[in-house]
């Protein structure tokens, strides 16, 4: 396969990742349209089979995903945010404060390196962080893999809350919303958007500047403009699989060895932060009077974009539940350089 023509490596390489989507999909994981194409290009790297990826075509990813990540935010997410602004900015900054000292641990006691256990630790959306870490002098690599490890665990636990505290609903594939009809005219002006998001990212220096800024003036576009963010689901398919496949052809056999030297703590700092999320979501219900669901969903470290999926699924308090997935995903996309500097000079 080494020596074959490279159209038939990337047939290859297609063909396995839809197989490993749909053995992910069968097991209802919300991030599997990611991680199947990531474990596969993983698979191709440490085998030295991998192809080469487009830049443009990966900046084009991101701005897809920034646009995605818009839609997620709805004006009413902000104005949950203003009705309930004591308890939003108790809950988002205590989960940062955990996750952070979780990071400064284990940089600290040298698992990790220290950028790479802070953005790993990082409880905002697992694909931006992933795309920001490398930005900041982090190992993408073993952040992905922090990350989606995390992304893993928290979503198999959230099933299984969301099964038995609302076992009328059922989780929502992503293969079934290929049957969804395509508004054709939003479509047009999203992908405008998102074109122009790319172009201008080519001037302004900002870290994984595709997704900000698509994601930016997606959401003005969508509460100021009134327009519709529309994304078929073949296009996120796209855009995950070019970002799966960029972030698993840089594992190598020895960061691969690496990575799972480090799982024992990497694990036990990822089930402490579910813990005392767990705990966070307690005291908003015995004191917010805020339904158990809703509850474990707002404080959950999964990462915005994994919960929107369960949440749109079961019968929560959405606009609760987003406001406070997205106001924690703004607030470490705006701490997360500043507190990655901190965490490097004090380990220096």
């Amino acid at each position: 396969m080494l020596h074959s023509p490279r159209v038939v490596r990337w047939l290859v390489l297609i063909v396995l990742s839809l197989v490993a989507v749909s053995l992910l999909e069968s097991i209802h994981l919300p991030a599997a349209l990611l991680l199947g194409p990531m474990f596969i290009a993983i698979l191709f790297a440490v085998t030295k089979q991998m192809v080469s990826l487009n830049r443009t075509l990966f900046r084009a990813a991101q701005a897809v995903v920034g646009a995605m990540i818009a839609r997620a935010m709805p004006i009413e997410v902000f104005k949950e945010m203003q009705h309930t602004w004591p308890i939003f900015i108790m809950t988002v900054f205590s989960v940062i404060a955990v996750s952070t000292l979780l990071g400064a641990v284990l940089a600290k006691c040298k698992v990790l390196p220290g950028t790479t256990a802070l953005w790993g630790s990082s409880p905002g959306g697992a694909t931006a962080m992933t795309l920001m870490a490398g930005n900041f002098g982090a190992d993408v690599r073993l952040v992905a893999f922090m990350q989606y490890l995390r992304v893993l665990l928290v979503t198999l636990l959230a099933t299984v809350v969301s099964h038995y505290l609302a076992p009328e609903s059922a989780a929502t594939s992503a293969i079934t919303q290929l049957e969804q009809p395509i508004a054709w005219g939003a479509f047009i002006i999203t992908l405008a958007i998102i074109l122009f998001a790319l172009i201008l990212s080519r001037f302004i220096a900002l870290p994984a500047a595709p997704l900000l800024l698509s994601m930016i003036m997606s959401n003005l576009a969508m509460n100021v403009g009134g327009l519709q963010i529309e994304l078929p689901l073949p296009l996120l398919a796209m855009a995950y699989a070019m970002i799966g496949w960029s972030i698993g052809s840089r594992f190598t056999k020895d960061i691969l060895r690496y990575a799972f030297h480090t799982l024992p703590a990497t694990l036990l700092s990822v089930i402490l932060l579910m813990a005392i999320c767990c705990l966070f979501a307690w005291m908003l219900v015995e004191y917010a009077g805020i339904d158990p669901l809703s509850a474990y969903l707002a404080t959950s470290p999964g990462g915005a974009d994994s919960v929107a999926i369960i949440a749109s699924s079961v019968s929560v308090n959405q606009p609760f539940v987003m406001s406070m997935q997205t106001g924690r995903f703004i607030a470490v996309l705006c701490l997360g350089p500043a507190l990655s500097r901190l965490i490097a000079r004090w380990l220096h």
